[in-house]
């Protein structure tokens, strides 16, 4: 696992050198913290439940331009062949890289805690739904990032990986659409497919286990086939 961590530690530094680690979190702060007092004005409820739903919007957005860099800049920069012959195995980069962009969402949500210590002041909040609620984000957007890191590895370009990155999340997110069209299993498979499927029991304080093997099923997926993409590489 040294490995693991020094490539960690390289991409940690790599994204507070540049603005995009600052310019995302910046991004997703203003926008929770406008939502936020915007929610509390008009519902005057000790909640953060509506901030979380929004927060899922939010993170569709975010977690592609965290991801987007990951392999299109060492792709287009030409160092990705370096790191690739460098004696390290083609999961542990995946891994390394995965777990710094995870890292910078985790400040970006932890950041966001003093919501919770407003609602403390102001009121009397529920803390079991708050901190459900917070678990299902950070599951959800870790399902994003690994979608992200996938499309990164697709090519050298950082606006189509975020693209593409978009475009994916989209397709997750209104496939149960499609659910109304089709009958029998089929319809429960698409709603089961679909990421708006999956996170609103943690928002009312509910932990179920198929929504968190759902949303680690497709974290490791994502990056199962991306450590195939940097495989594919070497038969180029």
């Amino acid at each position: 696992m040294r490995n693991v961590a020094n490539i960690a530690r390289r991409e940690l530094e790599a994204y507070f050198l540049s603005p995009i680690a600052y310019v995302a979190i910046a991004i997703f702060l203003f926008l929770m913290g406008y939502l936020f007092e915007r929610i509390l004005y008009l519902s005057r409820e000790a909640t953060l439940q509506y901030v979380f739903y929004n927060m899922t919007t939010v993170l569709m957005l975010v977690s592609p331009l965290l991801s987007m860099r990951l392999f299109a800049e060492e792709n287009r920069a030409g160092t990705l062949e370096l790191l690739l012959t460098s004696p390290v195995r083609d999961w542990e980069v995946v891994l390394g890289k995965y777990l710094a962009a995870l890292g910078v969402l985790a400040l970006a949500l932890g950041l966001t805690g003093v919501y919770a210590l407003v609602l403390a002041v102001v009121g009397q909040p529920e803390w079991g739904p708050i901190l459900t609620g917070y678990l299902g984000m950070f599951l959800f957007g870790a399902s994003l990032l690994a979608l992200g890191l996938l499309t990164s590895s697709w090519t050298r370009n950082q606006v189509i990986a975020a693209f593409s990155a978009v475009v994916l999340i989209l397709f997750l997110w209104v496939i149960d659409a499609l659910a109304s069209s089709a009958g029998g299993p089929l319809a429960g498979s698409l709603r089961y497919l679909a990421l708006s499927q999956h996170f609103e029991d943690f928002l009312r304080g509910v932990v179920d286990t198929r929504h968190v093997a759902y949303y680690l099923s497709l974290t490791f997926l994502c990056l199962f086939l991306t450590v195939r993409s940097l495989e594919s590489r070497r038969w180029r």
